[in-house]
């Protein structure tokens, strides 16, 4: 069930070059929070009717954190936010992942690390071992919070400037890491290539997909990815990854 609320900023704090660290204060929105989902939030000016949805980072009883990178107008405008701000959202929205038992790997790149903090610290409080893979273009943020959760973590930067020269997935082969489950979020060429690493592996994966959505609640169609459907006539039919999503099974998405 999604529902508005006018919520209050409690800190923003800037991470990293262009990467903002809000919590907000929603105590009717928070509760309902799960892991890989989402928040529409309004800018409030004129000029920027449209809400830009944001991953949820983080939820507390009554508190939701959210970790973004500026990259339009709408978002320069959240960075912009001071303690004691209002901002109306929407939430919760989306479908997040789904936490099985077992061992897991988290699999992140850049401002698709986010929504794998609280993915972790759901699992590790259920019990099970978590390994993390985050992958960056230069350094790193979030990395140390997932140690201080328990999670192992590995860390792969473009430039080497952090950790393993190269991508998560070279990453992932070069030190043979496997887990019952993957959860990743982050670009669709990654998610692409970790989706035929894990298939080769037989290693379930949970992909969340990184659409332009514009609405939130599936009414504009502007997020569609191609899904493999056998009773299409095509062999796959168009998703909603605002609504059906963000997270999908690797194994039902069509990369090509």
């Amino acid at each position: 069930m999604k529902k508005t609320e006018t919520a209050e900023v409690l800190s923003n704090n800037r991470l990293a070059e262009g990467i903002y660290d809000i919590t907000l204060k929603c105590p009717g929105i928070a509760p309902m929070a799960k892991a890989g989902q989402f928040i529409e939030i309004y800018p409030d000016n004129g000029a920027n009717l449209l809400s830009r949805p944001i991953s949820i980072c983080g939820a507390g009883e009554d508190t939701l954190r959210i970790v973004f990178q500026v990259v339009g107008k709408g978002t320069d405008l959240f960075s912009k936010l001071k303690q004691g701000d209002k901002v109306r959202i929407l939430g919760t929205c989306g479908n997040g992942y789904t936490l099985e038992s077992g061992s897991a790997l988290l699999v992140g790149g850049g401002i698709g690390v986010p929504p794998l903090l609280e993915t972790a610290k759901r699992l590790i409080a259920s019990g099970c071992k978590v390994t993390a893979v985050l992958g960056f273009r230069s350094g790193s943020f979030l990395s140390d919070e997932f140690e201080k959760l328990g999670a192992e973590v590995h860390i792969a930067t473009d430039d080497g400037s952090v950790g393993f020269k190269g991508n998560v997935v070279d990453l992932i082969k070069a030190k043979n890491l496997a887990a019952d489950t993957v959860y990743s979020c982050g670009p669709k060429i990654m998610l692409k290539f970790l989706a035929m690493h894990c298939e080769g592996q037989n290693m379930p994966l949970q992909v969340s997909m990184e659409e332009r959505m514009a609405c939130g609640i599936g009414a504009c169609v502007g997020c569609v990815v191609k899904i493999k459907d056998e009773t299409a006539a095509d062999g796959w039919t168009y998703k909603k990854v605002c609504k059906d999503g963000p997270v999908f099974d690797s194994r039902e998405v069509c990369w090509e």
